[in-house]
């Protein structure tokens, strides 16, 4: 069983019910029915497919979860693409190390919640603007869609960290690092 199998075995909240339960507790078909609310009919039918699959263990009338297996499903799962090239242009070793887990190619999929590593994004993000340039709010709103879908935030976030100042409907690097 892969992954995708997997999951279209358990993706039914009565069959997430019987792994859940089976997850928390070894326990006999019996046990799991009357845990989960189910005819020990139905619970046998979504525990089949796993023991065959090796994800639950059937030792007698006992079932339990095989973790290991969980985990082995895992890491057969697609993984999601590094960040591009470009998100580290202009960064240091150390600050790419913080951009890396954020960004997924040239996306940024998180902002950070801790603010050390939030400045590290917003720096790299206020590369993207030319020193000397006033740029109208529809073109930081353009550069900052490119990144992230809450362009707003990502504006916001810049201008109270000081690497954008705004004024007259214009905005302008005000800080950060120049290449």
């Amino acid at each position: 069983m892969d992954a995708t199998e997997f999951l279209k075995t358990v993706l039914d909240a009565d069959r997430l019910a019987v792994v859940g339960a089976v997850a928390a507790k070894p326990a006999t078909a019996g046990a799991l029915a009357a845990r989960t609310g189910q005819r020990q009919r139905r619970v046998l039918a979504t525990l089949a497919p796993l023991v065959a699959a090796g994800i639950v263990a059937q030792e007698g009338d006992v079932y339990h979860l095989r973790r290991e297996a969980l985990r082995d499903l895992a890491r057969h799962l697609p993984q999601p693409p590094p960040p591009a090239p470009e998100v580290f242009a202009g960064m240091r070793s150390d600050e790419r190390a913080v951009l890396a887990p954020f960004f997924r190619g040239r996306r940024l999929v998180e902002i950070p919640a801790q603010r050390s590593k939030r400045l590290v994004v917003l720096e790299r993000l206020a590369l993207e603007f030319e020193p000397g340039r006033r740029y109208a709010e529809r073109e930081v709103t353009g550069v900052l869609a490119l990144w992230y879908p809450d362009y707003a935030s990502l504006r916001r976030y810049l201008v109270d960290e000081g690497f954008l100042d705004r004024a007259g409907g214009e905005y302008w690097r005000s800080g950060g690092r120049v290449e």
